[in-house]
């Protein structure tokens, strides 16, 4: 009887700790992340790819002789970076964090290409509105010397139909970023780099 009690005390204790752990598992929780560690939940690009190509790009740039040999920072437009890939991927992000390293730098300015007809709708409004004294003059706009596009590819492989517990995928990825002489149409600088990721998928899970 008492071995009875005992195993039945037994259960219990473990009925009551499954119970708060599953009630544990379906609560909401929130943890803060060091952006600068480098994990991955799966095989494709995400922000910590963002993170570490722009801070390759940028500095491959920063210390490469078509900036240090300048004789004075270059005024630069970045045109945009294309998305190759097979999904949606927000790649202003990848160029305006290059822009941001760049600008800290000193060794180049950019143009603010994106904000060019509210530029312009305030200078109106100044020319019609402001005081003489105060408004901006019109048509002192800087032009770019420099174009900063890029592209970002995509391929994918994945493990054949066979009989196994989890499937093989891998993503391979190219960033290159170029800058052309809008004058003369050559490309002044350009660089290129890959990653390629493997991910094991369970058939079964959620």
């Amino acid at each position: 009887m008492n071995r009875l009690m005992k195993w039945t005390g037994v259960g219990g204790l473990a009925a009551a700790l499954m119970v708060s752990a599953g009630c544990a598992a379906f609560r909401a929780s929130t943890t803060d992340v060091n952006v600068e560690d480098r994990q991955h939940f799966g095989s494709t690009y995400d922000y910590t790819d963002m993170r570490f190509l722009t801070e390759e790009v940028a500095n491959e740039l920063l210390s490469s002789s078509f900036l240090t040999d300048q004789p004075q920072p270059p005024i630069m437009m970045i045109a945009g970076v294309q998305n190759r890939t097979m999904d949606h991927r927000d790649l202003k992000a990848l160029s305006d964090r290059i822009r941001t390293m760049v600008i800290q730098s000193g060794k180049a300015q950019f143009v603010n290409e994106s904000r060019r007809e509210e530029l312009l709708a305030e200078q109106g409004y100044q020319a019609a509105h402001a005081t003489a004294e105060s408004q901006v003059a019109v048509g002192r706009q800087l032009g770019a010397k420099y174009m900063l596009t890029g592209s970002l590819v995509e391929m994918e492989d994945r493990s054949k139909r066979q009989v196994r517990v989890s499937k093989q995928q891998r993503n391979y990825y190219k960033l290159t970023i170029e800058i052309t002489d809008l004058e003369s149409g050559l490309i002044a600088w350009t660089t290129e780099k890959e990653f390629a990721r493997q991910a094991s998928l369970p058939l079964i899970g959620w």
